[in-house]
């Protein structure tokens, strides 16, 4: 599909953060004003999944890459039913959409999720800015500077917020769609009565995960965040997910509640804001990071076999893994800062990772892991 779009007459537009630094452009997207913390994403591409991952929440997303749009969108791509991210922010968007699978162009897209967004932004000079100055809160749109600068002065810092609670499901539902065709190794069909049964704790997840999920083996059953350790091993679960998602971990104190009476229980997997919960259900902490890791390139290193892997990653806080010690052992390494990128509890047999192991988008490295709480579930269920 080749498909050249009309773009509209281009409207100044600002993004102003709480520091004063002004950044000009166009108005792209829906259009509005929003405020949000300012961060960036390395990936080069994967610019549909950044949009309507739930862990942007509460964000202004500036993607590094020069020019997105390139292969349109389309509605499997999307990671939840609509976008979470409060903004979005690039250097250019492609005239042209050139892929088999778009269905839409990236401005229509925008418009039609509400998106507000930006344009023509020196987006290099503004992801040096938020690398030297750190993540910061930040206003996108149409008004005259001073207004947008006191709008980012006066928004709600990211810490201590329980952004989980706004994004995730407001009931239970059954997940059953797998990677489809673009599993490279299905798994053999089975009854669905028969598969391990694991209740994913929506904490923001990804439907890429509730993919792979069910692609391992697994029935899949999704739960509010705020869904009670006694409800959840009433659904008689073999496994319990504690899914990825936005802000601050000590901030959903009743998911660290919930995850300290079913340590010991059941099998346990974390990943992202999950594995930070984990953590803290551990006795850890959890800090803000500077800037934060967010992209399709980050190099982590499983400390049990020396192997290098290639992970994507969208999260601002990480866990203080010497207030862990010996609660459990850190199982992952971030190769850029050594902050903790995987635990492990010996004790209950619970693990976490911090990267995104379904890889959506982004590589393959670390789909492993679903394979590996597979087989704990079975083991514990033998």
């Amino acid at each position: 599909m080749s498909d050249t779009h009309q773009k509209r007459s281009p409207e100044p537009s600002r993004l102003v953060l709480a520091d004063g630094r002004v950044f000009r452009g166009w108005a792209l997207g829906a259009s509005g004003v929003v405020t949000g913390e300012v961060c960036f994403t390395t990936g080069m591409s994967g610019y549909q999944e950044v949009l309507t991952d739930p862990s942007y929440h509460g964000q202004i997303v500036t993607m590094t890459a020069p020019e997105m749009g390139n292969t349109g969108v389309n509605a499997e791509d999307d990671e939840a039913a609509r976008p979470a991210l409060s903004g979005f922010v690039i250097r250019r968007s492609s005239p042209r959409t050139s892929s088999w699978r778009a269905e839409m162009d990236l401005d229509s897209y925008l418009r039609e999720r509400g998106v507000v967004a930006i344009e023509g932004v020196e987006t290099r000079t503004l992801t040096r800015h938020i690398r030297d100055q750190g993540a910061q809160m930040a206003a996108l749109g149409t008004e005259d500077v001073a207004t947008l600068h006191d709008r980012a002065k006066a928004a709600a810092s990211l810490e201590g917020r329980d952004l989980a609670s706004e994004v995730s499901t407001p009931e239970s539902y059954e997940w059953s769609e797998g990677l489809g065709v673009w599993d490279p190794e299905p798994s053999v069909a089975a009854d669905p009565s028969t598969r391990p049964h694991v209740v994913a704790v929506d904490y923001g997840v990804k439907r890429s995960i509730l993919r792979c999920l069910v692609a391992s083996g697994a029935r899949v059953t999704v739960v509010p965040a705020q869904t009670s350790a006694a409800d959840i091993l009433a659904l008689s679960p073999d496994g319990v997910f504690l899914s990825n998602g936005p802000g601050d971990p000590s901030a959903v104190g009743y998911g660290v509640s919930c995850v300290e009476e079913l340590l010991g229980k059941r099998p346990l997997f974390g990943i992202c804001l999950g594995q930070q919960i984990l953590a803290l259900a551990l006795g850890g902490r959890s800090y803000k990071l500077k800037f934060g890791h967010r992209g399709l390139n980050q190099p982590v290193k499983d400390l049990a076999t020396g192997k290098v892997e290639v992970t994507t990653q969208n999260h601002g806080f990480a866990v203080d893994v010497e207030s862990l010690a010996g609660r459990c052992t850190m199982s992952h390494v971030h190769l850029n800062d050594d902050t903790c990128e995987g635990i492990e509890h010996a004790e209950s047999g619970a693990f976490g990772v911090q990267y995104h192991p379904e890889a959506s988008a982004g590589p393959h490295d670390a789909r492993y892991l679903f394979s590996r709480f597979m087989q704990r579930i079975e083991a514990s269920r033998a």
